[in-house]
């Protein structure tokens, strides 16, 4: 419930000490919220009874307000999410936002930035951990949060049940999750969803990444979603479809896909640019599958292959495949020598991330931000 939209509800705007209040209410303490609210909407005094005119709409923040706001979900593929009034510049923030979808519990965690949202919004992340990880766990292994108040953009970060995958990983070779509408892809749209509702977002600049299977996870949502996101960024992760059964994920994590890569077919331009890193060393899933990932999204169009290191003298290997209409960079693909199974040029104190390297948040964000989404049906 994090920035409830008061104003869109008739409600007056609250003064930033009603943070309070707001944290009750994500704790189920109503009634103690309900004091808050009302002092501060009476400045600081108790009433018996609330007084006439439009001040009386706190009467209204009940539970099944409360209930309302957080069961916001996607229904389809046509996203027309309202906008929320722009932020001020303050201090930034990451915590825990409650959040409904399917009559079931799914609070996921947000990272606002301190600086004010520009006009036209601010960029949002959504950004899916790795198997065994959660939301805080990947944003300090990630450092992406450092990335994003540079940026000026939002980052979310869902948390994967314990009950939906007992390693805690996104279901990405399961056919139910793997289309639009249904499953975890439905679920995931449903929090940014949210989140677009709820902050000043520019709609155009939605984007996706994840790290192993949460970039398989990502990899399905850009598939299925391609009129949402501007981009997408997979580490360590596998190509949409390359797996439909766990024995199918087993076998491609050890060695790629079966046969040709994951919807190659067709050609052309990827619907949804792509940034790509993996390390030649990855012994969890192996190297193969980022090259699949390419293939996926390009047949055609001109490569470009750049030879380079770190600055911490890790060497990697840049391919670059430009448009076959436009000649501008459409997919990246960075292999990342000596480099094993973890994010690379992150924060060591988290999980599955090497401090060393290519920083990889700092180079997927940049790719980012050169990109809106262009509607193709207006060209």
């Amino acid at each position: 419930m994090n920035g409830l939209p008061f104003a869109q509800r008739g409600a007056p705007v609250l003064p930033a000490s009603m943070a309070e209040a707001l944290a009750l209410v994500r704790r189920g303490e109503l009634q103690r919220a309900s004091s808050l609210l009302m002092k501060g909407l009476h400045g600081g005094a108790e009433r018996a009874e609330p007084a006439s005119g439009p001040h009386t709409a706190a009467a209204r923040f009940s539970r099944s307000d409360i209930e309302d706001v957080d069961d916001i979900r996607a229904t389809s593929t046509a996203q027309v999410w309202p906008r929320a009034p722009a932020h001020t510049q303050g201090r930034a923030r990451f915590s825990s936002v409650a959040f409904r979808h399917g009559g079931a519990d799914h609070p996921f965690h947000l990272y606002v930035p301190a600086s004010a949202a520009p006009p036209a919004g601010r960029a949002v992340i959504l950004m899916l951990h790795g198997c065994t990880q959660d939301a805080q766990d990947f944003a300090q292994g990630t450092r992406m949060n450092a990335q994003a108040e540079r940026a000026g953009a939002l980052v979310l970060y869902p948390t994967q049940q314990r009950a939906a995958n007992h390693n805690g990983c996104w279901n990405w070779f399961r056919p139910e999750d793997q289309r639009a509408g249904a499953g975890e892809p439905a679920l995931l749209l449903a929090m940014l969803g949210h989140v677009m509702a709820t902050e000043a977002v520019d709609p155009r600049r939605a984007y996706v990444a994840g790290l192993s299977a949460g970039g398989a996870m990502a990899a399905v949502l850009a598939r299925e979603y391609p009129e949402v996101f501007a981009a997408v960024g997979v580490h360590s992760g596998l190509a949409a479809g390359a797996a439909h059964n766990m024995m199918g994920a087993l076998s491609a994590m050890r060695s790629g896909a079966k046969g040709d890569a994951p919807g190659t077919q067709g050609g052309g331009d990827p619907a949804v640019p792509l940034i790509v890193f993996h390390g030649d060393r990855d012994t969890t899933v192996h190297p193969r599958n980022g090259e699949q990932l390419l293939g996926a999204a390009v047949l055609r169009g001109m490569t470009e292959t750049q030879s380079g290191h770190s600055g911490d003298g890790q060497r990697y290997t840049r391919t670059l495949v430009r448009s076959s209409d436009t000649k501008t960079v459409q997919a990246e693909h960075w292999l990342l020598h000596g480099a094993g199974h973890a994010w690379s040029g992150g924060d060591a104190r988290g999980s599955h991330a090497s401090a060393t390297g290519v920083n990889a948040s700092q180079e997927m964000l940049r790719f980012f931000m050169e990109r809106p989404r262009v509607d193709k049906s207006s060209l």
